[in-house]
């Protein structure tokens, strides 16, 4: 670990004040609608004041076709990896079917026997679900904020 790294509790209240918020493909906006990168990105504003980049329109593919792995490139940019073990306030990047790019993300809200997360997904509103097995083996890498940026 190279950087000291944002309290966990705050990573998780800022991503729990999202819950509710509709999932709506490509945006950004707290209680009008995300998905999940747009809940990383305002996470991303409450802990710095602004976006590290410009995010290019994107499908709900996420280059899948191409095997491009666009959002595992962007956290590698911008967050610490993690190898220890899961915690709170850790940014989870899931490949969702073995084989494919990394393409959906989440935010560790509690660690342990009975682990959660929240995300955004098409048809759901910002939830904190469980992250039981089947999502524990989509983990394909884990980062967290860095304190300083």
């Amino acid at each position: 670990m190279s950087l000291a790294l944002m309290p966990p509790e705050r990573v998780v209240a800022i991503a729990r004040s999202w819950i509710g918020t509709p999932y709506r493909h490509q945006a950004s906006l707290q209680h009008a609608g995300t998905d999940c990168l747009g809940l990383l990105r305002g996470i991303w504003r409450t802990l710095y004041g602004s976006e590290p980049e410009v995010v290019p329109p994107y499908s709900q593919d996420w280059a899948e076709p191409q095997g491009d792995e666009v959002l595992l490139r962007a956290a590698l940019r911008y967050l610490e990896p993690q190898e220890r073990a899961l915690s709170a306030g850790d940014v989870l990047l899931f490949r969702m079917r073995a084989g494919s790019i990394a393409k959906h993300l989440g935010v560790c809200s509690r660690a342990g026997e009975e682990s959660m997360f929240i995300h955004a997904y098409s048809g759901h509103a910002v939830t904190e679900s469980p992250l039981s097995p089947p999502w524990q083996r989509k983990i394909a890498a884990r980062f967290c904020f860095p304190l300083g940026v």
